[in-house]
């Protein structure tokens, strides 16, 4: 089991983890109903943190951020010496955490993504997993919710006698949502993304050898190219640029924690 603390890359302070680690962490504060806030950033969840000083306030004010991407397991290796052996995939630590709950018996919660995309998704997790218990799901709204409806929001996941909730809204509104309720959500919150479409076999992974090369952007661009060009071919290089700054001192981002002056966005 590794935990190697938290290294700024570009700003952002990634959890230097194994998956080991992170799915203890997850169910140890399932168990005792403690909140903990976490999300699994590639490059550019990274980069959001990189252009935006209040979001990369919000990323540096959760529990644990994972590398999720290749180059960011990479550049944790290069800027700060850490060995990490593989990255901790947000999908993948998503069937860990969701393994987990089954043995032990904690309830989950999905919260995000279209109807028809989550009516898949737990069609295809009762097949895998059989016991786990489903406490409840809602697709997202696609907009900013009112206070009442963020209230009444809380209050249908704590009813609900969920034990972890995932959270798939993309980034970086999962991000944000995982930051400003884990204050009212005694439970785990996970931004885990497009592990929702990837889990109800709506949008196809990169294979593993692709993976392993840090090429499952091209594989996604390919898929995508009117949606994803200007993240992956335009922050891609930026990205790349900086890591390679930080590993030789030449230039560091600051790292920024949170004031409690960030805005509340209330998106879900």
């Amino acid at each position: 089991m590794i935990n190697e603390g938290q290294f700024p890359i570009l700003g952002v302070k990634i959890s230097a983890i194994d998956y080991e680690y992170g799915v203890k962490a997850i169910v140890e504060a399932a168990k005792k109903g403690e909140s903990l806030a976490m999300t699994a950033l590639a490059v550019h969840g990274v980069m959001t943190g990189f252009y935006d000083p209040v979001h990369r306030r919000r990323l540096n004010g959760l529990d644990l951020v994972t590398p999720d991407g290749q180059p960011v397991r990479w550049a944790l290796n290069w800027i700060h010496g850490i060995k990490l052996p593989d990255r901790v995939y947000g999908p993948t630590l998503t069937l860990k955490v969701l393994s987990a709950a089954e043995k032990e018996g904690l309830p989950v919660y999905f919260y995000g993504s279209k109807q028809e995309i989550l009516d898949s998704l737990l069609s295809n997790l009762q097949v895998k997993f059989p016991k786990l218990k489903v406490a409840g799901a809602e697709p997202s709204k696609f907009r900013r919710l009112s206070s009442s409806e963020k209230d009444e929001a809380i209050k249908r996941i704590k009813e609900s006698g969920a034990a972890i909730a995932f959270v798939g809204l993309g980034c970086p509104r999962q991000e944000v949502w995982a930051y400003e309720y884990r204050d009212r959500l005694p439970m785990p919150l996970m931004a885990v993304g497009a592990a929702f479409d990837f889990h109800a076999g709506t949008v196809a992974q990169a294979p593993p050898w692709m993976q392993n090369l840090g090429l499952e952007w091209f594989f996604r661009l390919l898929q995508e190219p009117r949606r994803l060009w200007k993240r992956y071919l335009l922050l891609n290089p930026v990205y790349l640029t900086f890591a390679f700054l930080e590993t030789f001192s030449i230039s560091k981002r600051p790292v920024l924690m949170p004031d409690g002056m960030e805005p509340e966005e209330s998106y879900g």
